[in-house]
């Protein structure tokens, strides 16, 4: 009997010393990726045009209609002008015209460019992404910029409607619409930041909103092509109900994916297109029109698409506030302007 106990014993003891054995040799699990480490620390821009940087001029090499890439990025957009210090680098990505699609993930594809997230993606692995600016969503359903092509066309035949009336009951609905694309969109930029080794506290998502380019107090010598030719009615209708809307839509997208929030729906009030007799005190462009392109074929289509955008000194005012806006812990902040007359970062946002 002592001797099969000791037998027991001795093959109980083998086991326990091969498990130790098998336990000690299985590799433990991968280390979690991280963003890399010893290299610049970046700021990167995403979205549409107003972002890019469309109508401030100064236009990156390529993306000034060479071999159909219109997408306008501009050395004068805003997120080159932050004021940062702690940041190496800025990086625009954004793509004039861009949908959601586009600048997630996929095969959407705008003036020649492809997905702005894939892009993202690629370059958090070789730099230090600090912070994303993104502003997407008004050319999905919105199509704000056809939208105003269309109030500019009902003021040239005042027999048709005026663009608030056919638009303005779709409105809500086009919002709605446009909201899940957004969503979508800054979805994709996670993921694409997760295969990058991020986690989403590594970094800063901003979702921004949109301006209104003009207001009901264009002035009266300017309501016409060579200023800003809208009907009072539309135009009481883009700063009252389009842009306050679309920005409640927006808003609603930050909150579902965890995006701070930047909101820049009033920042233009009072240095809008056509609201000051001299246009350097303007934020926005006038109707634009680059003569030159009207002779060639391949660019006349897009010499009109400056027209009702931020201009240069509107993306210095924007940059400033973002930048202002990221250094503190707030999840939301309104571009608003100051005693200096200047935007600054008003981290209260009001109704």
């Amino acid at each position: 009997m002592l001797r099969r106990y000791r037998f027991h014993a001795a093959v109980l003891l083998l086991v326990l010393v091969l498990a130790s054995a098998v336990l000690i040799v299985l590799p433990g699990p991968a280390p979690a990726p991280s963003p890399p480490t010893g290299v610049p620390r970046v700021l990167v821009a995403m979205g549409d045009s107003t972002i890019s940087g469309e109508a401030a001029g100064d236009y990156e090499p390529g993306t000034d209609g060479t071999d159909g890439d219109w997408c306008h990025r501009s050395r004068a957009a805003s997120i080159h002008h932050t004021g940062l210090r702690s940041i190496d680098e800025t990086i625009n990505l954004a793509c004039s015209g861009a949908p959601s699609a586009q600048v997630g993930l996929g095969e959407a594809v705008q003036y020649t460019e492809g997905s702005q997230a894939a892009r993202l993606g690629a370059l958090a692995r070789q730099k230090r992404v600090v912070a994303i600016l993104v502003a997407v969503g008004a050319n999905d359903d919105p199509a704000f910029s056809h939208v105003l092509d269309s109030c500019l066309q009902a003021w040239l035949d005042q027999a048709k409607r005026a663009c608030s009336e056919s638009v303005g009951s779709q409105w809500q609905e086009r919002v709605d619409k446009m909201v899940p694309k957004v969503v979508a969109a800054l979805s994709d930029i996670r993921s694409a930041m997760s295969g990058a080794g991020y986690q989403n506290t590594d970094y800063h998502l901003v979702l921004q909103s949109y301006a209104a380019p003009l207001s009901p107090d264009v002035r009266p010598g300017l309501r016409n092509l060579n200023g800003c030719p809208f009907r009072e009615a539309d135009l009481r209708w883009v700063r009252a109900e389009a842009v306050p809307r679309i920005t409640e839509g927006i808003q609603q997208a930050a909150r579902t994916t965890g995006a701070r929030l930047l909101d820049v729906s009033r920042s233009g009030v009072g240095r809008e297109a056509c609201s000051h007799d001299d246009p350097a005190q303007e934020w926005f462009s006038r109707l634009s029109v680059r003569w030159n392109d009207l002779g060639s074929d391949d660019r006349a289509s897009h010499a009109l698409q400056e027209s009702f955008h931020p201009n240069a000194a509107g993306h210095l005012q924007l940059g400033r506030c973002f930048g202002e806006f990221l250094v503190t812990d707030a999840r939301a902040a309104a571009c608003l302007p100051g005693a200096d007359g200047d935007l600054h970062a008003a981290t209260t946002i009001g109704p």
